[in-house]
Formats: C-alpha cells, structure tokens, sequence
C-alpha cells in the first residue's frame, strides 16, 4: 500500500472534510495509550478533529486522547502524519454548542 506525506493509505481519493477547519494556535493536553499526558500545540480545529504538532511522531490509526481545558478527554485517532503534525479525528464529534463555546474561550 502505497501513502503520501500525510500516511494517508489512498492519496488517490482525497478525504473530504464534513466541516470548515477554523485556524487557532493553542495548548492542549495529549495523552497517548499508556503514557502520561504531556502539552502540545493545536492547529487548525473543527467539530469532527484537529492538527496537532507531536513531539513523537504517531502511528497512523494510534488512539490518543486530546483535552482541551474546560472539557473532558476527547477519545480521537491519528488519521494523516506530516512531519511533527498529525491529523487526529475524534471518536464522537464535538457538540455544535460546545465547540461554539470552545472557539469564543480561546479567544478566536
């Protein structure tokens, strides 16, 4: 199987987004399967994921727990790779009002 820079398996058949990216440059909690959390940067935001800038690069398909503050874990999975970022898409997208609330509070 072929992958691109993005470890996208289909480079072929682009993934189509379900929701416009919104750009902000915030601290979040990580917490890979069995490791302590630790702080990254997020990038680019929308209901259904995020990108993140890894210290240690992911596998594609890893279960990772994204927390952004105010907000339980988010259960998401690492579905593209580029360099230090990843594309991660959350398990069960972020409740419209919620996200609402999460873009105003992080002063976007």
């Amino acid at each position: 199987m072929d992958s691109n820079d993005y470890g996208d398996p289909r480079p072929d058949e682009p993934r189509e987004r379900r929701s416009a990216r919104t750009s902000l440059r915030a601290e979040v909690q990580l917490r890979r399967s069995g490791h302590h959390h630790y702080i990254v940067n997020v990038y680019d935001i929308s209901p259904e994921g995020c990108r993140i800038e890894f210290v240690d690069r992911p596998r594609l398909d890893e279960t990772v727990w994204v927390k952004f503050e105010g907000l339980d874990a988010i259960e998401s999975t690492v579905c593209w790779l580029k360099g230090a970022d990843a594309g991660v898409e959350f398990v069960r997208p972020i409740y419209p009002a919620v996200f609402d609330s999460l873009v105003r509070r992080l002063g976007i």
